[in-house]
């Protein structure tokens, strides 16, 4: 938003420098980006007269003038403008000048052999629009000549500055200089001046058809007003072409401008159709229930004001006369029903459409205009019949034309309730000021004065006021903690003292915050790196359960995930068609499941590890060297060891992602925590990738219960042994799909007290220890308070064998 400074004093007293004023509006949450300094642009420019005018003698289209600029000696100025002459005021650039829109600095000097001592200016030269060719006349832009010498600045409008906002998506409001003078009033304590509206403009119902009627009504309001004995050849006054140029609006003809000036103004959008355009075009007479909104119809043509042929989809919402399109809703409109200089009677339009409609025409067409901008942000509808009213009066006004009526579809908005501002819930919020005496609370007058400012209607109650709104402030003003929240803007955050709880405590991290840093760094540690994908993916055929978010941008993000890991595929599959040798990863992320109205969402700790990934190649002979499932196993398995977490295998089949003889399910505590195996060989081959890749996937709020268990994390001291440890192996054959875990789990439990460690020792399958058998050998350590004889230990062992043959059917080898 471009905010003209003399525009802005003539709606708010001010009396700060631009400066001061830039940097209360940006304390107060509008940001400044840019000032740009007019008076600039004339700096060393001065009121000049020529007296003489004569022929350059070497140049026939230079011409050589004496001018006066009051300082009792004329300069010598050479000049190639076709209109100079002698008793013409002109803008003299001085000798040290800087003419900051054409980057030139005056110096003396010669041209064709005459010393020449300034620049007689034209307009563009000064920076401001210029219709006619040659230097400035200043005799026809003014009746009161100043003196010789003045500053030509304040004389051609150049006394100004103007700051470049940014307004944020919640203030609406600020996309209008009533709206920024309001801000600054209440800032300022300036009194404010503001153009008066009729908030309840007389008007007629607009019978349209029952689906425009419809989309209308969602949007909010839609009204037309006919105005005659326009002229659409006039242009505006030099006056309103300067303050449209200020705010970055061109100037096309004074009816198109008074719309832009309300605009800019009140912040409503208002867009003017020919009228008797109209009735050409559709080859039908026109009145107000002829016109509608609808959806466009796939590859419907449009052509808009600024010249482009579109073709439209159905995402864009059209203002249509007898069904054919005159306008993208909120947008723009088209150039065939556009005010020209036959222009003589015109369709006002004044409506409220919806943000979203409005979002999705501009996207869809590639295109972003200043009144999309506006509705984009979501505009009050109270002020949009009150703006219709406006600039009626000023069109009628400017054109002595008349009003032949005011049609309106959609609800006319009432008396807003209004909202309850409770003292002590204020004083309880903010707490008091901090001055140099001590805390002081914050007076009535203060709060009335913040909030009568901004445009509130306050009432006194024996709790505090009742508050009422401005019409622009209704659609962020509507709770209490929001009025607070303006009272606290305005006075200043910085104003109230802090409030620190008592006593002060440190903070620190929770436990499950502790475990899930230290399972981060474990894993980095162990060769993995941490990836984050986005939450939304596109739809997908083999997984219907995937829930549709209602206003997709892409449609490759249109519904919520179920799982991580095929992102996490995706990931390694570019990593690996990048030449990488492998790619190993992990992810703690969010999963979602349920229905729209009803979504569950569930923590995942989920990775890959795909290929090889070390930093040599010399101990294979450059040979890669890819990880086993064992390997793959084994880095996990150090993870979970180093948050003290025993995790055990249990045979896993009907997994599809994973190969069938090559995957587990991991369990804790006795429950399952996930799974982990060899990415099926056909998923493999579909996604190229290499057959050792390995994926884990595991519930992670479990994962962190488990890890910050009060007794898992206690210090306790255990003596070093003293005496010597006695080791046994044993040999079982048991079921070929029998794990070891089972066994060791057995082996532990049977061998207490005495058993201190035991580890797998060997593996074997051969067809002499019978189908679908398999020899699994483990050596056991004991040890006890005292050096063990044969005959201590041999009880104990005999209970382990014991144990096996009953828990397993397990066979004895010798």
């Amino acid at each position: 938003m471009r905010v003209s400074l003399s525009w802005l004093k003539r709606l708010v007293q001010l009396d700060s420098d631009v400066d001061t004023l830039a940097d209360q509006l940006s304390m107060a949450g509008f940001e400044v980006e840019e000032v740009d300094d007019l008076n600039s642009r004339a700096q060393g420019v001065v009121v000049g007269y020529v007296q003489e005018r004569n022929r350059h003698p070497d140049a026939d289209k230079l011409s050589v003038c004496k001018v006066d600029v009051g300082d009792g000696t004329p300069l010598q100025i050479v000049c190639g403008a076709p209109n100079v002459r002698s008793g013409l005021h002109v803008p003299v650039a001085t000798v040290g000048a800087v003419l900051s829109a054409v980057g030139l600095t005056i110096k003396a000097g010669a041209l064709r052999g005459v010393a020449s001592e300034g620049m007689i200016c034209s307009l563009s030269e000064l920076g401001l629009a210029n219709d006619s060719e040659g230097i400035a006349e200043l005799n026809t832009m003014t009746e009161t000549m100043p003196e010789l010498g003045t500053p030509v600045a304040a004389m051609l409008g150049l006394d100004d500055a103007v700051l470049e906002l940014a307004i944020t998506a919640n203030r609406p409001d600020g996309l209008s200089m009533v709206g920024i003078a309001r801000e600054v009033a209440a800032l300022t304590g300036g009194t404010l001046t503001l153009p008066e509206l009729n908030m309840r403009p007389s008007h007629d119902g607009l019978n349209c058809d029952q689906e425009s009627a419809r989309t209308i009504r969602k949007g909010g309001l839609y009204s037309l007003t006919l105005i005659e004995g326009v002229d659409g050849s006039r242009p505006s006054p030099p006056a309103t072409r300067q303050t449209l140029e200020r705010a970055g609006v061109n100037s096309v003809n004074a009816v198109v401008d008074i719309t832009n000036l309300v605009m800019l103004e009140q912040g409503q959008p208002l867009h003017a159709f020919d009228a008797d355009a109209l009735e050409s075009l559709t080859g039908e007479s026109v009145s107000a229930d002829d016109f509608g909104v609808r959806l466009a119809r796939d590859g419907e043509a449009f052509t808009g004001l600024d010249g482009r042929e579109l073709k439209l989809t159905n995402r864009c919402q059209l203002v249509t006369c007898h069904d054919l399109p005159i306008a993208l809703a909120g947008v723009i409109g088209s150039l065939a029903s556009s005010v020209t200089a036959s222009t003589r009677r015109i369709w006002l339009e004044a409506a409220m459409f919806s943000p979203a409609s409005v979002r999705n025409t501009a996207r869809a067409v590639g295109l972003r205009t200043d009144a999309s901008a506006r509705f984009e942000k979501g505009l009050p509808v109270d002020l949009t019949l009150p703006c219709s009213a406006r600039a009626s009066g000023l069109l009628c006004d400017e054109f002595e034309g008349s009003e032949q009526g005011r049609w309106v579809c959609g609800d006319v908005p009432t008396d807003l309730a209004p909202v309850r501002l409770r003292r002590n819930a204020l004083q309880r919020l903010l707490g008091p000021l901090a001055t140099e005496q001590g805390p002081e609370t914050l007076n009535d007058q203060a709060i009335e004065q913040s909030l009568t400012a901004l445009g509130c209607q306050l009432t006194p109650c024996d709790e505090g006021w009742q508050v009422v709104p401005p019409p622009s402030r209704r659609q962020d003003l509507h709770r209490e903690v929001d009025l607070i929240e303006e009272v606290a803007r305005l006075t200043g955050f910085d104003q109230f003292g802090a409030h620190l709880p008592a006593p002060l405590e440190p903070g620190a991290l929770t436990a499950k915050q502790q475990a899930e840093r230290q399972l981060r760094r474990l894993l980095c540690a162990s060769g993995l790196q941490e990836v984050t994908t986005l939450s939304l993916v596109g739809a997908s055929d083999q997984d219907p359960d995937r829930i549709a978010i209602s206003n997709p941008l892409l449609a490759e993000t249109s519904h919520l995930r179920t799982n991580l890991w095929e992102e996490h595929l995706q990931i390694c599959a570019r990593n690996i068609q990048a030449s990488r040798p492998g790619c190993w990863i992990f992810e703690i992320g969010q999963t979602y499941a349920g229905t729209s109205s009803a979504v569950t969402q569930h923590a995942v700790l989920s990775g890959m590890i795909c290929a090889e990934r070390r930093l040599e190649r010399w101990t294979s002979s450059g040979k890669p060297a890819l990880p086993t499932y064992y390997d793959a196993r084994g880095c996990l398995t150090q993870v979970m060891q180093g948050l003290h977490l025993e995790i055990s295998d249990r045979v896993l089949n009907d997994d599809e992602r994973l190969h069938p003889g090559r995957a587990a399910t991991l369990v804790l505590e006795g429950r399952p925590l996930g799974s982990f195996g060899q990415l099926h060989p056909s998923i493999a081959e579909q996604r190229d990738l290499p057959e050792a890749t390995y994926l884990f996937e595991l519930d992670f709020q479990r994962l962190l219960e488990a890890a910050t268990r009060s007794n898992r994390w206690i210090p306790a001291f255990k003596p070093f042994a003293t005496v010597p440890a006695s080791e046994r192996d044993l040999a079982v054959v048991v079921d070929r799909n029998c794990p070891s875990a089972l066994l060791m789990q057995a082996i532990r439990k049977a061998g207490k007290p005495l058993l201190e460690h035991v580890d797998l020792l060997d593996r074997f399958e051969g067809a002499q220890l019978g189908e679908n058998k398999v020899s699994q050998a483990f050596r056991l350590r004991y040890r006890g308070e005292s050096t063990l004889k044969d005959e201590d230990v041999q009880p104990v062992h005999d209970k382990v064998r014991t144990a096996l043959v009953k828990q397993f059917k397990a066979e004895l080898r010798s």
